[in-house]
């Protein structure tokens, strides 16, 4: 069984490999293309990693979370595009999915008559972001839903 490191700030990336019970010399082998030396200059944060070394690790340490949490927390573009997505119990996801559709439901006519024209006015705007904001949770738990499932069938 593999050392546990006692270092206490460990980031996501050594958080990971340690939760998949793999020491850096297996996660190297595993990812096929990360040699030890990188992967604890990603793990000590003196190198930033690419997303194709996040995918690799995230498949290797069977933690498609990762991905998220790079996408989410490092990418310049995904810190402004993606949702972070939490380990919510799966009840408490799909309660929450139910809840976004339900609000989108009650609002289905008003969005029907703010886009029928194809403006967007000034008037119209809070009720379409309030719209635009049950999107964005179904869109959000749905994507959580579709990572914990990964998480889960591996």
């Amino acid at each position: 069984m593999p050392r546990r490191s006692v270092k206490e700030e460990k980031n996501i990336y050594f958080q990971s490999r340690e939760a998949a019970g793999l020491t850096r010399e297996e996660a190297s082998e595993k990812t096929e293309f990360l040699s030890e030396d990188r992967i604890e200059r990603i793990e000590s944060e003196r190198s930033a990693p690419h997303p194709d070394e996040v995918l690799a690790m995230a498949k290797a340490y069977g933690d498609p979370l990762l991905v998220n949490r790079y996408c989410s927390g490092e990418c310049p573009i995904g810190k402004k595009y993606v949702p972070e997505v939490t380990e919510d119990g799966l009840s408490a996801i799909v309660l929450n999915i139910i809840d976004s559709v339900n609000g989108l439901s009650a609002n289905k006519d008003r969005l029907i008559g703010i886009t029928a024209d194809g403006v967007i006015s000034e008037e119209e705007r809070p009720d379409f972001e309030k719209i635009l904001g049950y999107l964005d949770r179904v869109s959000s738990a749905a994507g959580t839903m579709k990572l914990l499932l990964e998480k889960w069938m591996e």
